[in-house]
């Protein structure tokens, strides 16, 4: 492949390609995976004229390693969405295994795929007990979402081919029937590096994007909403309110935090949704959660006692995270965008794509 900063492994556009300015460092592939263990995999379910869905797999530390717990931390927005396992996320500030997201109604199915896979590779952590970490948005307007496309085997084949690596994006994995500011949205990532203390970190981020009203579109601060109004099939479409959607955020790190700190990071993904242009739909279900893979082992169990040990940055130098968290969300919604295409499903429903040449023309010509 090309520069992965400017195309994804198949070579459609990123974000950066079309002259879009943004801020910050990004890591070598601008993706979650440049947290070092972080890997993404994907199941596309693309069939007839109703199958646009699929799930996205991604593991904290790596499949090839024994599921040891991160700190976590879950942020809602808006509650209309699920992620399941969050309960104890808030407990304990951890989570063991991996993730998986797809379509609202197959969420239990990713559920009951993440405990297969686990099952099948690490069957002593599965004798304790797992509570999975498996989220939703809605893929209805393109998708028969009633129609179980979704099975467990498609979960435990997303988790067993992720990989490190570049990550492709647009209409794939758990983003393929999705839809972002009534254009054609689905799965993005982007992540910044941060130096601190003689260390360069990374943050990354990952959104299954499927959110916003036309008219509330921004770009590089500029508001074109209005602008690029002109086919949007979704306008009429009657089941769901103007900028109803949802949208899921993974943040990742590999810098020391505690989950709390965590958490502060998840709070900060709605920062960079709103350079976007998204105020924040009633009807939207955005649900963020942020981990980092610093101090491996301190959260295992410990059945003879003692004492756990955590390095943690100090709360008085956590700014500079924030900001990268900010400016990895609003790229990645961007290159969720623009790495798609016009896509037509469910009962002839269309959505077209990010109008790329008129966004070029305007960003490298200042047109």
């Amino acid at each position: 492949m090309g520069n992965p900063h400017l195309e994804t492994p198949t070579g459609k556009p990123r974000a950066r390609s079309l002259g879009i300015p943004f801020g910050g460092r990004p890591g070598e592939w601008n993706a979650i995976t440049d947290v070092p263990g972080v890997e993404v995999g994907y199941v596309s379910l693309i069939s007839g004229d109703n199958v646009r869905t699929g799930v996205t797999g991604i593991h904290p530390r790596g499949r090839g390693k024994t599921p040891d717990p991160v700190a976590a931390g879950f942020h809602s927005l808006n509650g209309n969405g699920e992620m399941t396992g969050v309960s104890w996320i808030e407990e304990s500030g951890t989570f063991t295994g991996p993730v998986a997201i797809t379509n609202t109604h197959a969420v239990g199915v990713a559920h009951a795929g993440i405990v297969a896979w686990v099952v099948e590779h690490y069957p002593a952590l599965a004798e304790y007990w797992l509570l999975p970490v498996a989220a939703e948005t809605w893929d209805g307007y393109l998708n028969d979402i009633n129609g179980h496309h979704v099975e467990e085997r498609h979960v435990v084949e997303a988790l067993q081919t992720a990989a490190t690596g570049p990550v492709e994006e647009g209409s794939v994995g758990g983003g393929t029937g999705m839809n972002c500011y009534q254009f054609k949205g689905g799965s993005g990532t982007a992540s910044r590096v941060v130096p601190y203390e003689r260390t360069r970190y990374t943050v990354g981020v990952f959104v299954q994007a499927n959110f916003g009203a036309r008219r509330e579109l921004v770009i590089a601060g500029v508001p074109l909403g209005r602008e690029f109004g002109a086919d949007n099939p979704m306008q009429s479409f009657m089941l769901a309110q103007r900028g109803a959607g949802s949208v899921i955020a993974i943040v990742a790190t590999d810098a020391p935090l505690f989950p709390h700190q965590c958490k502060a990071l998840a709070r900060r993904v709605p920062l960079g949704l709103a350079r976007t242009g998204t105020t924040g739909s009633h009807f939207s279900g955005d649900l963020f959660l942020a981990f980092s893979t610093a101090n491996p082992g301190a959260f295992a169990v410990a059945p003879d006692g003692g004492y756990g040990r955590l390095g943690f940055v100090p709360w008085t130098n956590m700014d500079l995270f924030f900001e990268a968290v900010v400016q990895a969300t609003e790229e990645a919604v961007l290159n969720a965008m623009v790495a798609n295409e016009e896509m037509t499903g469910k009962d002839g429903h269309r959505t077209p794509a990010l109008p790329a040449d008129r966004l070029r023309n305007r960003f490298t010509n200042g047109a």
